[in-house]
């Protein structure tokens, strides 16, 4: 049984429970201020597939404040956007991300964006939740240099966050003030929570059932943020409104966004 599998379990039986559960409602402030992320963008994986610019680009059209997408590296060190490390789960071609040159993997699957595009497309229009997948760094300090270069016309904080499960992919990124690195939680919230505190982060990001109260209250007490996923419900994202998470991660962004934007047109 994957840690995975429990996650997912967990998610579901979560947002069955809070879709039922009557939540206070907001106050203004807190649903003007709503920041809600698309994980992978808006997709289904049939007609749109996560993690693709035609995934962003209804993200952008439906109002949304973000988009959370993943980062991977091909052979010759190009930064992709794509979570899996092979290709098959999605596009039924086995290619290994890191065996595989870009140009060739463009030529295989053009759905795949690169980092480059993505910030082109996206940068200061969506905030950009960028992860970095846990994975061997063959040049670290040349592939920290690219990343620097391609988010130099953004500013870190503002308009993108740096966010990953694995710790140590922080220690190769130096050109970021600590603000603006998210680490991810699961089933270690407590300890990544010390950390985040230690290390005066931005504050960490982690499933709405495994980030208690009192987690909350040590981070905002540091004036740290707390962003919590993956809400689906009207009900979950009232809860989290309510407890402050600054940041509401989402696959279902562009209905919520929906709720939170005919509730806001309501109140003026």
């Amino acid at each position: 049984m994957s840690l995975d599998w429990i996650e997912k379990t967990i998610c579901l039986a979560a947002d069955q429970l809070y879709s039922i559960y009557p939540q206070p409602f907001p106050d203004k402030k807190r649903l003007m201020d709503c920041r809600i992320i698309s994980h992978r963008g808006e997709h289904d994986n049939r007609s749109v597939f996560e993690n693709t610019l035609k995934a962003f680009d209804k993200a952008l059209e439906s109002g949304i404040f973000g988009i959370e997408f993943d980062l991977r590296w091909t052979k010759d060190l190009i930064p992709v956007v794509f979570h899996d490390r092979n290709t098959t789960r999605l596009f039924k071609k086995n290619l290994n991300i890191n065996e595989t040159f870009f140009s060739d993997l463009k030529s295989s699957i053009p759905e795949i964006p690169s980092l480059a595009e993505t910030i082109l497309r996206y940068g200061k229009k969506l905030h950009l939740m960028v992860e970095m997948k846990q994975e061997f760094y063959p040049d670290p300090v040349y592939q920290a240099g690219v990343l620097k270069d391609l988010l130099s016309t953004l500013d870190p904080v503002k308009d993108y966050h740096l966010i990953s499960l694995s710790l140590g992919i922080f220690d190769i990124i130096d050109f970021v003030p600590e603000t603006a690195f998210l680490p991810v939680a699961r089933f270690n919230a407590g300890r990544i929570s010390e950390i985040a505190l230690k290390n005066n982060y931005g504050g960490i990001a982690g499933h709405y059932l495994l980030i208690s109260d009192s987690i909350f209250k040590k981070h905002t007490d540091k004036n740290q943020k707390i962003g919590t996923g993956f809400i689906g419900s009207r009900n979950s994202l009232f809860r989290e409104l309510n407890r402050g998470a600054e940041w509401i991660f989402s696959n279902d962004a562009a209905k919520l966004q929906k709720i939170i934007s005919v509730i806001v047109k309501s109140l003026n």
